[in-house]
């Protein structure tokens, strides 16, 4: 969320942010009035408990004169003040909560560079890379490719599970499994640490990392324990590192994870998005980047060019896209795209996302730098970015390295992590 001091000191930023997104400016005036309210209060209150506290001083004057009519009189009005003191107490909390209930959900100050659009045809073309694949036979999709070498099995998951959960298996699975170490691999080279996150978070924990009221929709409950499976690496990555300071000497802090994803994904989608391409558990492999805020946009340019050089090195053809206001999500001040060429849909289909989520979430995590232990650290900024998604990595090889008689070629950057093998062979049972 974003800092108080913002919408005290500079309000004409976030309503000039509003307007950019055609939000209207009414939660803005609203926090603004409730954070009057709750300093109010606090003020309020402390010249209540001032006042209790010169009176509390006054009883013991009184029956040390005798007086214990005075005194009781005097200790009547200090109850009376105490009580006072508590609903004002709980008026200010709840001042305080609702102003940062609806503080929670204003978005993030888009970076100038991000382009004005009511939607995703407000995207402008970043880069093009890698040439797109040209066929001398009817390309099939990768649903036709999955079902002619029983790759994925559809069928048996959603009889023990439901629809859009998939067993992978044969060389699909091996080549998923190559992705994994593959990419792994290729950040560790570029100093990144490699985590395994768990894949289930608390509530106080995800709050801080994304707005649940809009994202909760797609996202796995788990009862009675109050957890929810992890949307993505990205989650827990970064709550890590909640209520802590990091020293500054540790920044940039860059890590890579691998896990197990879960999302509903509600809602209608085209024929495109069947097979494996949305799906309710997919494996992903994430960048994370917890930084000083002087170096974060230098570092969002860094995971930029590690997932271009990532997909150029698999020779995927793709376009980088940067995303305009109207298709922008709440934490992100500025997201870039990777879309690859799915030759079966004939449009190109997003690989990565790669946000810099300045201090977005930090804010909401309370996650600083600096010398711990020492109060008011300044705050990160937390950077993420997709590696690889890859259910949709298999997606975009598949369609765009299959040969003529249904099989697929593997890319030659995984060729090793597959034993030298150079083509995906069809599964010998289904």
């Amino acid at each position: 969320m974003l800092d108080m001091a913002l919408f005290r000191e500079h309000a004409e930023l976030i309503r000039a942010d509003h307007t950019k997104r055609g939000l209207p400016h009414d939660n803005i005036d609203r926090i603004i009035e409730l954070d009057q309210s709750w300093r109010n209060l606090l003020h309020e209150t402390d010249l209540l408990r001032r006042e209790k506290n010169e009176a509390a001083r006054g009883i013991g004057a009184a029956k040390k004169a005798g007086d214990q009519a005075k005194a009781e009189e005097i200790l009547a009005q200090v109850a009376n003040l105490g009580q006072a003191i508590s609903a004002m107490e709980e008026e200010t909390k709840q001042a305080m909560v609702e102003r940062d209930r609806l503080r929670m959900s204003v978005p993030n100050i888009l970076h100038e560079d991000v382009p004005i659009g009511a939607d995703e045809s407000g995207n402008t073309v970043h880069g093009v890379h890698g040439d797109k694949p040209t066929f001398t036979f009817e390309p099939r999709t990768h649903n036709d490719l999955i079902e002619m070498n029983r790759w994925v099995d559809l069928k048996r998951a959603a009889k023990i599970t439901g629809s859009r959960f998939y067993f992978l298996k044969g060389d699909l699975a091996r080549m998923e499994f190559a992705l994994q170490q593959y990419a792994v691999n290729f950040l560790r080279e570029r100093e990144f640490s490699f985590v395994q996150p768990p894949v289930m978070m608390n509530r106080e924990a995800y709050e801080g990392v994304t707005d649940l009221a809009d994202f909760e929709t797609v996202m796995y409950g788990v009862e009675p324990d109050q957890y929810y499976m992890i949307a993505t690496a990205e989650h827990p990555l970064t709550a890590m590192f909640m209520d802590e300071t990091i020293p500054e000497d540790q920044l940039p802090l860059r890590l890579v994870g691998v896990s197990s994803c879960f999302r509903r994904e509600v809602g209608s989608h085209g024929q495109s998005d069947l097979g494996i391409w949305r799906v309710h558990q997919f494996t992903k492999i994430e960048q994370i980047i917890i930084a000083r805020p002087e170096d974060s946009w230098k570092l969002h340019e860094e995971l930029l060019s590690n997932c271009v050089d990532l997909w150029n090195s698999l020779g995927i053809h793709f376009e980088i896209v940067n995303i305009c206001t109207g298709d922008m999500g709440t934490v992100a001040a500025k997201k870039y795209d990777l879309e690859a060429w799915i030759p079966g849909a004939e449009q190109y289909k997003e690989i990565v996302s790669c946000s810099n989520c300045t201090d977005y979430q930090a804010n909401r995590l309370k996650i600083r730098y600096g010398q711990p232990g020492h109060p008011n650290q300044p705050i990160v900024h937390t950077l993420n970015s997709t590696a690889v998604a890859t259910s949709r990595a298999l997606v975009a090889i598949m369609e765009q390295y299959q040969l003529e008689d249904g099989k697929v070629a593997i890319p030659e950057a995984l060729q090793a992590y597959m034993g030298g093998q150079t083509v995906l062979e069809p599964c010998q049972w289904g």
